[in-house]
């Protein structure tokens, strides 16, 4: 057991998410960008809460109203620490642990807790990365994630003692634009995340200076006094790219194709084939059962499951939505919403909205639209229809054209179309309105009462055809 979950040793997580995020050029705090449809900044909350820390300290500044305004629920555990002026990441903790010391001096326990600090532009640090990253920190020590890169341009490079025979020599660590020749030719980094025991990282924060290139509070700078006090540990990342911050638009490019492969990786393994992994997006989570075929640029939103031996053909995009087993999706569909029973047959081009549920073996053709509309067993609507707030049974044909006009500017009305009905192209069902049992609407009806069961119904002007008319010529 990771000694920081049980109850004698208290686990607080600062994570720093005040910076400006020049590099992206946008109105949009850095921290507030997407990477595969969730925040940065709530995707650091999602690994920090999986800690189960005592505390929770959020550094926020700039777009401090955007940010305040973009974490809503659950945002109970959070406490929000304001950096007006951004003076580093020194800086920032230096607030941060004011607010911690307030409210812990009348904690006898604060002597046994530990302070974790993450980082709100690093989205994806693993959970288990940060739990190795925690057991290694023990007693007085400060434990330090690190890396190895063959391109370190840009990090902050890790200095050991000449005799660097275990994690404890660590002796400072030199910020690139600080650093000698010598020193920059070092190929072990620093992330910028570390734990310390609270108690101590209180002392060494109060005494940074900023006496840099940057004129700023480096937070690195404590790992000097870590390793003069009581010394400093380090573990490496499940890889390199989880511990990658983002600055610019390209880097969010770049993280978000990582993020993606990896999802890519974890469906194939699970027996889904993918057309090319490359080209899948998944901003949620995605359940596949074995033998799901999934073609090029795919989007699947929020919470997707997908039965086994389904199809899904180019450019579909599914949202929120259940499929069901052998169910065929032709390209360009769009499913928001929706549950599709098994053996369906959807789209090309094919909308269905939320509330639709489709049951087995049915079709949903191109160019048709479902808005909150139960389709029966065996019913089928492959042409050119919008059916909304509709109830249809089993065994039923739309036809081509089908329209159900269920708003009347102000209120939504429902169709209730029984079993067997067959609905005759280019018809109109003014809701609300029933068709009955084997009821057949003939081509171009305007239905307005009730279709009986069993019976043909239609609602057609007299045909005239006027052998004295002329059109109309040009003057």
């Amino acid at each position: 057991m990771n000694p920081l979950h049980n109850s004698a040793h208290s686990l607080n997580i600062i994570i720093l998410a005040a910076g400006r995020g020049t590099r992206m050029h946008s109105a949009i705090p850095k921290v507030l960008h997407q990477l595969a449809g969730i925040s940065l900044l709530n995707r650091v909350l999602n690994s920090a809460r999986a800690l189960k820390p005592a505390r929770l300290i959020v550094v926020y500044g700039h777009g401090a109203d955007q940010i305040r305004a973009h974490i809503t629920e659950p945002d109970i555990d959070i406490e929000w620490v304001l950096q007006d002026e951004q003076k580093g990441t020194g800086h920032a903790v230096q607030l941060a642990m004011r607010v911690l010391n307030q409210t812990s001096q009348q904690n006898v326990r604060l002597a046994a807790a530990s302070t974790l600090i993450l980082y709100g532009d690093v989205p994806l640090i693993s959970v288990s990365t940060l739990q190795r990253l925690c057991a290694a920190q023990t007693g007085q020590l400060l434990a330090l994630l690190t890396a190895h890169t063959a391109q370190p341009q840009g990090y902050g490079r890790i200095v050991r003692l000449a005799n660097h025979l275990a994690n404890h020599q660590v002796q400072r660590i030199i910020e690139e634009k600080d650093a000698s020749e010598q020193e920059r030719a070092i190929t072990e980094i620093n992330t910028g995340i570390l734990i310390a025991p609270t108690h101590l990282l209180a002392h060494w924060i109060t005494q940074l200076t900023p006496q840099n290139a940057q004129g700023e509070y480096y937070l690195t700078d404590i790992v000097t006094m870590a390793a003069t006090d009581s010394g400093v540990t380090t573990c490496h990342p499940d890889n390199l790219e989880e511990t990658l911050g983002i600055n610019s638009r390209a880097q969010l490019a770049h993280l978000e194709r990582v993020f993606q492969l990896t999802q890519a990786n974890h469906l194939m393994n699970q027996g889904v084939t993918l057309r090319d992994p490359a080209r899948i997006d998944i901003r949620g989570n995605l359940q596949c059962a074995q033998d799901v075929v999934i073609d090029v640029n795919c989007i699947f939103e929020g919470q997707v499951e997908i039965g086994a031996q389904t199809d899904i053909g180019a450019n579909c995009v599914i949202k929120n939505a259940k499929i069901g087993r052998g169910v065929k999706i032709l390209p360009f569909t769009h499913i928001d919403g929706a549950i599709v029973g098994s053996d369906a047959l959807i789209g090309p081009y094919a909308r269905l909205r939320p509330g639709s549920v489709l049951a087995e073996n049915t079709h949903v053709g191109n160019f048709v639209e479902l808005k909150n509309t139960c389709l029966g067993a065996g019913s089928k609507a492959n042409h050119l229809a919008y059916l909304g707030d509709a109830e249809i049974g089993a065994r039923v044909n739309v036809g081509a054209g089908t329209i159900t006009c269920n708003y009347d500017g102000v209120n939504k009305h429902k169709t209730i179309i029984e079993d067997d009905a067959f609905i005759g192209s280019d018809s109109q069902l003014v809701a609300p309105v029933r068709v009955g049992k084997g009821a057949t609407l003939a081509a171009g009806t305007t239905l307005t009462q009730n279709a009986p069961p069993d019976t043909l119904t239609l609602s057609r002007v007299e045909q005239i055809s006027r052998v004295d008319w002329r059109r109309p010529q040009k003057k």
